[in-house]
């Protein structure tokens, strides 16, 4: 179809895509900086993300732009959105090895998304890895024989028997698991080796760009002297460490992971018995409801085993979801009533329960809708 428009407006429009190009040039121009800065943070030993410099940049770029009458959140959008970019630059020149004297790097189940990632960031810092996979384990204690570190990233629920089956490791050796789960497979790694032992949860997916500003929870195991260095290498990839005991960890992902998840995977199956149009849904969406349905197709997008490994092997998931389900009839309760009274009063009560946190989730998902709604396709 061909829009009207006007001399004037061709005129006007040239000029706009001058003013394209020249912020394109500025673009390249930051990324070169950003790569030479790359160079000095891997030279350095520094890490890619430097949360005190971004607030402070970001809080100079939103007073500048407001003085020069431009929208601050505009300025801030478009920055987070090169910085971003900047990250996954950054990540492709390398990091600093932390520990130079460290043996072999062998990864059980490096095969794999999760730990071929880690594999990468391995080698990415100068350390040599190994991989321990399915057929290899006839020439597991060859493999293991001078390692400096084994790291277990295999399927939940075969966690603690691959660790079980593990060749006898150097005294020195490291052993760590990235499993989602954590009292189990550290008592495992307890039992099996004598050595330093280190639990780890990433909390993000194998499809990060960057490890920049992403999560790993950190289960204290034994000689922790003797993996501090691990700890450092993580953060100079980018990412924040939280420090928990693997109880309180595998308390909260029963409601950050297990039942999360399975109420995404409870709405997707209400969605298809419904027989819903997935395509009109998304004419009528409004951006929060297209972000929501996003999260549940997300879901659908992966590997149920994965999920099922997450869902069925958190030993109170059952409990939870039954708790869940009394707060849904709860509520249903007060839909067959008609009792909007009643919703009020307990939708005041949820909300004073959230305090602050309610306006910050609020301006926070305002962010996101606002991106949501940019990447609708036309």
């Amino acid at each position: 179809m061909v829009e009207p428009t006007s001399v004037a407006l061709d005129a006007l429009r040239q000029q706009i895509d001058e003013s394209d190009k020249a912020l394109l040039e500025i673009l390249r121009r930051r990324q070169q900086l950003v790569a030479q800065v790359g160079t000095i943070k891997h030279q350095e030993g520094l890490p890619i993300y430097a949360p005190a410099r971004e607030a402070s940049m970001l809080a100079k770029r939103r007073s500048e732009a407001e003085a020069m009458g431009l929208s601050p959140q505009l300025i801030e959008d478009l920055l987070r959105r090169i910085m971003r970019e900047s990250y996954i630059s950054e990540k492709e020149i390398g990091f600093k090895r932390v520990n130079p004297d460290l043996g072999p790097v062998v990864i059980v189940g490096g095969g794999g998304k999760l730990g071929g990632l880690f594999a990468q960031l391995f080698q990415l810092s100068g350390y040599p890895v190994r991989l321990l996979e399915q057929g290899d384990w006839d020439n597991a204690e060859a493999l293991v024989a001078d390692a400096g570190m084994v790291l277990v990233s295999v399927p939940i629920d075969v966690t603690e028997a691959v660790i079980a089956k593990l060749p006898p490791l150097p005294a020195d050796c490291l052993l760590v698991d990235l499993t989602s789960i954590k009292q189990a497979p550290l008592a495992a790694m307890l039992k099996a080796h004598a050595g330093p032992v280190l639990g780890l949860h990433p909390m993000f997916g194998a499809d990060v760009a960057s490890l920049a500003k992403q999560v790993v929870v950190v289960c204290e195991g034994r000689m922790p002297e003797q993996y501090q260095w691990l700890l450092e290498q993580i953060t100079i990839w980018g990412a924040r460490l939280h420090h928990a005991s693997a109880v309180e960890h595998d308390q909260a992902m029963q409601l950050v992971q297990a039942m999360r998840h399975f109420t995404a995977f409870v709405y997707g199956m209400h969605l298809k018995r419904e027989h819903a149009d997935i395509e009109q849904l998304l004419q009528f969406s409004s951006p929060i409801y297209r972000l929501e349905l996003a999260m549940v197709g997300r879901l659908f997008a992966q590997d149920a085993n994965l999920y099922a490994d997450i869902i069925f092997s958190q030993p109170d998931t059952l409990a939870r979801a039954r708790h869940y389900l009394d707060r849904y009839q709860q509520a249903l309760a007060l839909l067959e009533q008609g009792d909007k009274a009643g919703f009020n009063r307990i939708f005041a009560n949820v909300a004073h329960w959230f305090g602050d946190f309610a306006e910050q989730f609020q301006h926070e998902s305002a962010n996101m809708l606002m991106m949501a709604n940019d990447s609708r396709s036309v």
